[in-house]
């Protein structure tokens, strides 16, 4: 259940712009990781507001509308050729990184959706599940799942054969068929396709 718990925990100990941090991507076989990093103003609880994965795309889109005319909000990424060099891992925390440092308004805080934050030069809290506790995180989630389905229906229109509009470059059966028969695009994550050589995926 959201509530601002996490929120007024760090307010209570005097800091006042408090982000939430969460990803999308880390489990394609495609594309970018994103994260994205939401400082919401105080109070502000959209309708509807969850964890992306428990919404309708329809409603992300809606809340994705409210959530950045209304927050202060960043986008970090880090590229295929990055999560092939620094592991999957490391390069969602670049990605989150870089979130935090593209804010306009300096955070002085984060609330990190998982159990792991490195090279932050803010204080952090790690959340299991905070994509469905904090609002901050479940607004960053909003952001990051929306930016980068966007993002795979444009590689979509660059590489059509492979369908990224269609699976947002999970590892579908369909995908996964496509790469084995047409070989890897671009945009696909080299370290993610040793099913290709007869191996499982990493």
């Amino acid at each position: 259940m959201l509530d601002f718990t996490y929120e007024n925990e760090c307010r209570a100990k005097g800091y006042k712009s408090i982000c939430g941090i969460d990803e999308a991507g880390r489990g394609p076989l495609a594309g970018n990781v994103v994260a994205a990093a939401v400082i919401l103003p105080d109070g502000f609880l959209p309708e509807g507001l969850n964890d992306s994965k428990k919404l309708s795309e329809k409603k992300r889109n809606a809340l994705y509308e409210i959530i950045t005319k209304n927050a202060i909000w960043a986008v970090g990424e880090a590229s295929p050729a990055e999560i092939d060099e620094y592991n999957i891992l490391n390069a969602t925390m670049i990605a989150m990184n870089r979130a935090v440092a593209a804010l306009e308004v300096k955070a002085d805080f984060a609330l990190i959706d998982g159990n792991c934050s490195r090279g932050f030069e803010i204080p952090t809290k790690t959340i299991v599940g905070g994509d469905g506790k904090s609002p901050s995180v479940a607004a960053a989630s909003i952001i990051a799942k929306v930016t980068r389905d966007r993002e795979c229906v444009e590689l979509d229109k660059k590489y059509p054969e492979y369908d990224f509009a269609k699976h947002k470059g999970y590892p579908t059966r369909e995908h996964m068929q496509k790469v084995i028969e047409l070989g890897p695009c671009p945009e696909h994550r080299r370290s993610f396709l040793k099913f290709a050589n007869g191996n499982e995926t990493k």
